[in-house]
């Protein structure tokens, strides 16, 4: 036996690669001579235009329509379509430019500029011929690329002479989206109640076209979100991370080569004749940008050629015309006379210019002529409108019949005012209503509701949002009736029936069984209403808290014949009533806590400062302090004053005011009090005094911050150095004037970590007073503060004969009505 040689099979593989190559070249010239074809069909259709525009014979055309192209510097297809364009008009059905006028419409082409004497033709001049439509990116049209709008022509040519939608899918693909950048398309028709159908694709595996011819309703596709968006388009950047499914896209388990058209989409309605008929879906191979205005321009051209394409009911399960003739409005009208409820079949009314107008009334069945109060035949043919122009009002029913008819989406809505405005039909009211297209035809059915129905479903709901159930229990039979919320609030399944009152105790709290058996025993054998609360358990779990109103149904003897009830989940109000109660106690224990604080608060006050203070009398001053508390414990605040001789014959006076008010007030100005006393015995000056207190307040307390004057007054030199930390100013009275003492700079106390205080200096002559005071002497709830400061010393000019008389009549004459804590000192020189 002989071996075989290792490249036995090369001729074979090479003739299969030629065969290959063969059937790739003849596919090349097979669209070569489409393309060419399609280009021909728009150069004839522009030469059959100059002929009839400049009076030629077609050789004169053809020779006019090319130096016209050399002179716009365009090519003959190019200059073909733009002729076309300006006596036909550019390919947008739909679309238009910025400014609302429809791009390139320029009109016919004039023949006095254009045929010159004698009858030879000069052509037209180059910028009078070109329309100015530029390429895909707004170029002008020339050599280096085809005008959009010869693009489209060229589509356009191979839409019509197209046996399929995929022939016309593959005409858009190569003469427009393919120079756009797309690598597929995808052509949608729309049947009823929104069911897609694959017509016509160019781009795609033929397997994976397969999964794809038939898409029910409500799934969620490119295509169907077309259907839905209010603009009729949609744009999706990456499909991959939409969340939606289409041809193409990823899934589980497919090949790649079956998803490298997934990226970007863009997807347009399909609108003939006033309805969506179909959904133009366009595939890029790319993380898609925002389309351009003239992108969305040439898509929405391709889009209303689809409609060329698509059959008027691609998908319906009604057709235009069924094998006996009847039309589908026929066999609708024969389906509304089954019906049992009122219904109306309606048809399209268009316009002159084929738009849609108006619904046309072709059927109204039985119950709709008795419920409209009207004759069939005078409903017949009768327009929507005309009839009905109520139903024109926003939102009112033509708006919902129009969307119905153009998307094909179902409408169903209850309790929704029916505005039939015939003056024979009864008012409209209220009525279930449900809208459907089938085929070109859209059937309309209502019910309204009686009063009695109304008012069942009123009771229905008034029970079901106070959570209240009814009963009735029959005594001699024990039949028991109960309603849906009854089973509800028991937590019981319907299917079981209902529980008889004497087994209420055994789903019940162990505690709550007498209390049941009590209830029933008060209206079987008294005869009398009675009430209960019990608690529901289940699974030995209290699940909920029921009250029980019931009362006996007696008959002309006397004789019980029956329990009739309600029942009602009082569990939140039972645990509100808990958490009122358990609040309630805590409240007392706080205001009695409180009570306890802000009575230490002014024990603790009143032994630091009593009301009553003897006058300080140190060499030639005079001191003087009154002090009044607040008249509410709870107002009990930090105000404190200290007047004490120091080691060093010089004197200490000092005013205070701690924020807040209670018992923390109350322990901090002690603090306070206490440390400055101390810190003075060093000898140091008010400004440095204020600043080491200022480190006491902010380090060495919980967050405390006061006002305080301090001042040191020199016997030897009858000299006072004073500082203020934010505290209001002292009052000097010399020679029975009074006046306000200028404010050296300090911030309050503990209001920050380290603070300089500035010190001024008084020299008090002989008979010369001085006021220092709290905000509690002058403070109003109605009146600025300056205006109080002004009103305190005007009171001071009164001059009585002791300093203890002059700062009784100052708290006698206080204006203030914040019950605050007030302290005075009063300083007088001899």
């Amino acid at each position: 036996m002989s071996a075989v040689p290792p490249n036995a099979d090369e001729p074979q593989s090479t003739a299969l690669r030629d065969l290959a190559a063969a059937v790739e070249r003849l596919h090349g010239e097979v669209k070569a001579v489409r393309a060419d074809a399609d280009r021909r069909s728009v150069v004839d259709l522009a030469k059959g235009i100059l002929v009839a525009q400049l009076g030629c014979d077609p050789a004169e055309a053809d020779h006019q329509l090319s130096v016209l192209a050399e002179r716009a510097g365009a090519s003959r297809y190019a200059f073909a379509a733009d002729i076309v364009d300006r006596v036909a008009g550019p390919l947008m059905v739909r679309g238009g430019t910025d400014d609302g006028a429809t791009e390139g419409e320029v009109g016919a082409l004039p023949a006095d500029e254009a045929k010159s004497g004698g009858g030879d033709v000069d052509g037209l001049a180059a910028d009078e011929a070109v329309s100015g439509r530029g390429d895909v990116d707004g170029g002008v049209a020339g050599d280096r690329a085809e005008s959009a709008s010869a693009r489209l022509r060229a589509a356009q040519s191979g839409t019509l002479r197209a046996p399929d939608a995929d022939a016309a899918a593959r005409a858009m693909l190569d003469d427009v989206l393919a120079p756009l950048g797309a690598v597929a398309v995808l052509i949608w028709a729309v049947g009823d109640d929104t069911e897609l159908a694959l017509a016509g694709a160019a781009g795609f595996d033929a397997a994976e076209l397969r999964r794809w011819r038939h898409v029910p309703p409500d799934v969620d596709t490119v295509a169907s979100r077309a259907l839905t968006a209010p603009e009729g388009s949609v744009w999706i950047p990456s499909v991959a991370g939409a969340g939606t499914a289409s041809p193409g896209v990823a899934v589980p388990g497919r090949a790649r080569a079956e998803t490298e058209t997934a990226p970007g989409r863009i997807a347009l309605t399909v609108v003939s004749l006033g309805r969506v008929q179909g959904v133009l879906e366009t595939c890029w191979p790319g993380r898609l940008p925002p389309p351009s205005t003239q992108m969305r321009r040439q898509l929405q051209a391709l889009a209303d050629l689809c409609a060329l394409v698509l059959p008027p009911q691609a998908t319906g399960h009604w057709g235009p015309e069924t094998d006996s003739g009847q039309s589908p409005a026929g066999r609708l009208a024969e389906l509304a006379d089954g019906l049992n409820v009122p219904a109306m079949v309606l048809e399209p009314f268009l316009d002159a210019r084929g738009l849609l107008a108006d619904f046309r009334i072709r059927h109204l069945n039985a119950r709709g002529v008795d419920a409209l109060r009207t004759a069939r035949a005078r409903m017949a043919g009768a327009r929507m409108l005309e009839e009905y122009p109520l139903a024109a009002a926003p939102g009112g029913l033509y708006e919902v019949v129009h969307r119905v008819y153009t998307s094909g989406h179902r409408f169903h809505a209850e309790r929704r005012p029916v505005p039939w405005a015939d003056t024979a039909a009864p008012p409209g009211g209220l009525a279930d209503v449900a809208v459907s297209r089938h085929g070109d035809a859209v059937l309309v059915v209502w019910t309204r509701q009686s009063p009695d129905a109304r008012s069942a479903d009123l009771i229905d709901h008034v029970q079901r949002l106070a959570r209240i159930g009814g009963f009735e229990e029959a005594s001699g039979t024990g039949e028991c009736l109960w309603n849906g919320q009854t089973y509800q609030l028991f937590g019981r399944d319907p299917t079981q029936g209902p529980l008889p009152m004497a087994r209420w105790p055994d789903q019940a709290h162990p505690d709550d069984a007498g209390p049941l058996r009590r209830f029933r025993s008060s209206i079987v054998d008294r005869h009398r209403p009675a009430t209960v609360d019990f608690r529901l358990e289940h699974a030995r779990r209290v699940t909920r808290r029921l009250r029980v109103f019931a009362e006996p149904v007696l008959d002309g003897d006397g004789a019980l014949t029956a329990i009739r009830g309600a029942c009602q989940d009082a569990s939140a109000q039972h645990w509100t009533e808990v958490a009122l109660a358990a609040t309630r106690d805590r409240l007392l224990d706080s205001e009695e806590e409180a009570a306890e604080r802000n009575r230490l608060a002014r024990q603790l006050q009143q032994a630091i400062m009593p009301p009553d203070q003897t006058p300080v009398d140190a060499a030639d001053l005079r001191v003087a302090v009154r002090y009044r508390p607040a008249e509410s414990d709870a107002a009990v605040g930090g105000d404190w004053y200290d007047a004490v001789a120091l080691p060093s014959r010089r004197i200490l006076l000092a005013v205070g005011d701690v924020a807040g008010h209670g018992i923390d007030a109350a322990t901090n100005m002690v603090v306070l009090r206490n440390a400055l006393r101390d810190l003075a015995v060093t000898g140091a000056p008010p400004g440095r005094l204020l600043a080491w207190l200022n480190s006491v307040a902010h380090h060495l307390t919980d967050h405390v911050t006061a006002t305080v004057v301090c001042g040191l007054y020199d016997p030897d030199t009858r000299i006072l150095r004073w500082a203020r930390a934010g505290h209001l100013p002292p009052i000097r009275i010399s020679d029975g004037v009074p006046r306000l003492l200028p404010l050296p700079e300090g911030a309050m106390l503990g209001a920050f970590a380290e603070a300089e205080y500035e010190e001024s200096e008084e020299l008090l002559q002989p008979g010369d007073t001085l006021l220092l005071y709290t905000d509690g002497l002058i403070e109003r709830r109605d009146r600025s503060l300056n205006d109080s400061l002004t009103q305190l010393v005007t009171a001071s000019t009164s001059a009585p004969a002791t300093l203890e008389a002059r700062l009784d009549a100052l708290l006698a004459a206080s204006p203030a009505n914040t019950d605050d804590d007030t302290c005075l000192i009063g300083v007088q020189a001899t």
